[in-house]
C-alpha cells in the first residue's frame, strides 16, 4: 500500500534527542485518483475500436508540430487515408467483419510508420498519419509504402481472404499555415484518387 513516512526526533527535558518516532500517513487514495485520471486521459485519447490515437490526439499532435515548425522551422507532412469501398465491404460481410478490416488497418499503418510518426482514426474508415522531418519526395516515398502495405494485408472469410484499399492524399505544412488548411489540401488529393479510380495515392505539389 503506497504509504509516506517522516521520522521525529524524541527528546529529553535537556533536549537530547534519546529516540525517534515513525509517522506513517497511508496515502493511497492520492495515489488511486491520481491513477483514476491518468486512466481518463488516456481512454479520451484513445479510440477504441483501433486502439490507435483518436482525432483529439490527432489534433493536438498537429498542434505541437506547428509550433515547432513556427519556432524551429521543422517540416512535417500529413497523410490522409480513407478505406476505399468500406460501405461496400460492411454491406457484404456485415459490420462486426467491416470493424475488423479498420483494426488490420490501423495496425498496418502503425507497424509501417517510425516511431516518432503517428496515425490516428479520424472517424469513421478514416485515418491520419503526421510524418515529420519530410519534404515532397519523402511525403510521396512513404504514401507509396502504407498504400502497398494495406493493398497485400487481408483478413480471411468464408474460406477466402478479403483484401481492402485506401486512397492516400497528402500534403506539407507550411509557415503560417493552419491545421485546418492543411487538412483540406491533404483531403482534396485524396478526393482526387477517389476520382481517379481509388487504391492510389497523391501529394500536393511543395509551393
Amino acid at each position: 500500500v503506497p504509504v509516506s513516512a517522516r521520522v521525529l526526533p524524541i527528546r529529553d527535558p535537556d533536549g537530547t534527542v534519546t529516540g525517534a518516532v515513525e509517522i506513517f500517513n497511508d496515502n493511497s487514495l492520492q495515489v488511486s485518483a491520481r491513477q483514476k485520471i491518468e486512466e481518463l486521459q488516456k481512454i479520451a485519447l484513445i479510440d477504441p475500436l483501433t486502439d490507435l490515437g483518436n482525432r483529439r490526439y490527432a489534433e493536438i499532435t498537429l498542434r505541437s508540430r506547428f509550433d515547432e515548425l513556427n519556432r524551429y522551422g521543422w517540416r512535417f507532412g500529413v497523410l490522409f487515408i480513407d478505406v476505399d469501398y468500406f460501405k461496400q465491404i460492411n454491406d457484404t460481410y456485415g459490420h462486426l467483419f467491416g470493424d475488423r478490416i479498420l483494426r488490420m488497418i490501423g495496425k498496418t499503418l502503425a507497424n509501417s510508420l517510425r516511431s516518432f510518426d503517428v496515425v490516428c482514426r479520424w472517424g469513421g474508415e478514416e485515418f491520419l498519419a503526421v510524418i515529420v522531418n519530410v519534404n515532397v519526395r519523402q511525403l510521396n516515398t512513404i504514401a507509396s509504402r502504407l498504400h502497398a502495405l494495406v493493398e497485400q494485408a487481408g483478413l480471411p472469410q468464408d474460406d477466402r481472404m478479403i483484401h481492402a484499399t485506401v486512397s492516400i492524399g497528402g500534403a506539407l505544412a507550411r509557415p503560417g499555415d493552419t491545421m485546418e488548411a492543411l487538412v483540406h489540401r491533404a483531403d482534396e488529393q485524396m478526393y482526387k484518387c477517389k476520382l481517379e479510380g481509388r487504391n492510389r495515392f497523391s501529394i500536393a505539389p511543395e509551393v
